[in-house]
């Protein structure tokens, strides 16, 4: 099959991507790889949709490096094909990257997206649901009992009672954008720069404040979730605690959060029952969510990282189960000659 991989650009690449090394498998598996950015697409007059997609090319990689620096010679060459041609288009942007410096690419891999899934190809996660995950809005859309407290506001006084009410203890990050970008904590001996932090968050839009749960001094725990259920090897599930670095209460990896080996128990496995219906229901084939004691902080359905790390602590190759999964969404597909939507057949 032919699997496209879209991202923001690939010069924002890296080996160590889940990306990449999503990528790395497939092509080892005997399957055609190539990589899509925001300005790629074409619709022509006649409504044929193409693609300028950049080939991995056709050769046996001794690593997901070798496969990465293979990827970076290919540069900007591109190969005009039809979108039809495509077995699996894999949505993997963050459009919170482009909102600033390209806010006409933000929404290009949701909007071609929903293009190609007209004209039969596979796109996970379900571009239509991603539609509506666009923000942080969509974590509202799972039960309360799961959910940490949440305000979203632009008035600084909702916030101010808010805050009351929590004994002066949130967490406030803008709605819009990813990634630990614009998190804060306050408490009660740093209300005073309260207004300073809601002054910085509002200039880009909605406020998020959200009850500060305890068990985030211990750090996060990342946990992939595929069709719908956590995704495991064995008795190994794709997961890892992320414990902030001293001073900063983000736990991401990229903002200097620290990764550790975690035993997935009772608790976490009831978090992810809880919200496994709506990620099935919406088509979200491979999502991290972002776990602190028995409430989701975070549901990335856009282009959760790390597996790579996780698969390194422990000892398995996650991205294995994640290509069999599309391989037997195109069987399914086959065998049932458009009788399932799009958003069915991704967690299929």
């Amino acid at each position: 099959m032919l699997i496209a991989f879209f991202v923001n650009d690939m010069e924002r690449e890296h080996e160590n991507f889940t990306t990449t090394v999503l990528a790395y498998t497939a092509a080892q598996r005997g399957h055609r790889v190539c990589y899509v950015t925001p300005s790629d697409f074409v619709l022509h007059p006649d409504d044929r949709m193409a693609v300028h997609a950049r080939f991995a090319p056709a050769k046996k990689y001794r690593s997901h490096s070798d496969f990465f620096a293979a990827m970076q010679t290919v540069g900007t060459q591109t190969e005009t094909i039809d979108a039809s041609d495509i077995d699996v288009l894999m949505l993997r942007s963050d459009p919170s990257l482009d909102a600033q410096s390209m806010p006409w690419a933000a929404d290009i891999g949701i909007l071609f997206g929903r293009e190609a899934a007209k004209r039969g190809v596979l796109v996970v996660n379900d571009p239509d649901s991603l539609g509506r995950a666009v923000n942080k809005l969509y974590f509202q859309s799972f039960p309360e009992e799961v959910r940490a407290e949440t305000l979203i506001t632009k008035h600084a006084n909702d916030i101010k009672e808010f805050a009351k009410a929590q004994g002066g203890n949130l967490i406030l990050k803008p709605l819009q954008g990813s990634g630990g970008s614009g998190v804060f904590k306050v408490d009660g001996d740093g209300s005073s720069n309260m207004n300073q932090i809601i002054e910085a968050i509002d200039r880009d839009g909605y406020i998020i404040a959200q009850a500060y749960v305890p068990a985030a001094s211990k750090g996060d725990i990342r946990l992939f979730m595929m069709n719908g259920w956590p995704l495991k090897i064995g008795t190994k599930y794709a997961a890892m605690r992320r414990v902030a670095s001293k001073g900063d209460i983000r736990s991401n990896i990229h903002a200097g959060g620290k990764p550790a080996k975690v035993k997935i128990g009772a608790t976490e496995l009831r978090v992810a029952e809880v919200i496994r219906p709506k990620l099935i229901a919406d088509g979200m084939f491979l999502v991290g969510i972002d776990i602190v004691g028995d409430k989701i902080l975070e549901v990335n359905v856009f282009s959760p990282g790390n597996l790579k790390s996780i698969g390194d602590m422990n000892d398995a190759d996650f991205t294995v189960p994640i290509i069999e999964s599309l391989e037997t969404k195109l069987k399914i597909a086959k065998d049932y000659k458009g009788a399932f939507d799009n958003c069915a057949l991704a967690t299929m």
